[in-house]
């Protein structure tokens, strides 16, 4: 692929990610939803181009979405999580065995949340509002919960990827050469 090529596809991934994320103004129910669908993003990057690509497009969509996204937590999410997510799949999926690899997700995703969270919470002026109602209890639910989310989150990439690859890929190197 031409260089001209990953720089167009690039900025074009950074650029819906962003719109994705700065979208939660209009849509503020998605507050979770949106940097997990710009996250899918990085996909093609991955997929097309290569990891280190893909996270140089990470790294700019996160600055920006630091800068531009009004609602932080949006931010926070995509540059904790969502938005290097899938270059570490691929890492982890090639490199470990079934069992080890979904334990090391897990660990990665609820480490991830609990340190985000405990920042948000701290610095940023977050509040969890679960926490009036469940008090202490509201955190491992919350978490669990959050885990439950982040396994069909990882379920749905591995079938996007597959779904890319089998049905969509052809038309895309069609496109860009």
């Amino acid at each position: 692929m031409k260089q001209s090529s990953k720089c167009a596809i690039g900025g074009i991934v950074a650029a819906l990610s962003l719109v994705m994320m700065i979208s939660v103004a209009v849509i503020p129910f998605l507050t979770y939803a949106l940097p997990a669908a710009a996250g899918v993003l990085i996909i093609f990057i991955v997929v097309e181009i290569d990891k280190r690509w893909a996270f140089g497009v990470y790294a700019t969509v996160a600055i920006l979405g630091m800068i531009l996204v009004p609602e932080k937590e949006v931010a926070v999410m995509y540059l904790a999580l969502f938005g290097y997510y899938p270059i570490l799949k691929a890492l982890i999926e090639e490199k470990l065995p079934i069992v080890p690899e979904w334990i090391v997700k897990l660990l990665l995703f609820l480490s991830t949340m609990a340190g985000s969270y405990f920042l948000m919470i701290k610095f940023m002026g977050v509040t969890i509002d679960e926490t009036e109602e469940f008090g202490v209890m509201a955190y491992p639910l919350l978490l669990g919960m959050g885990a439950f989310a982040f396994i069909m989150y990882d379920i749905a990439l591995t079938k996007l990827v597959t779904l890319y690859i089998m049905k969509w890929q052809r038309l895309f190197k069609r496109y860009f050469k």
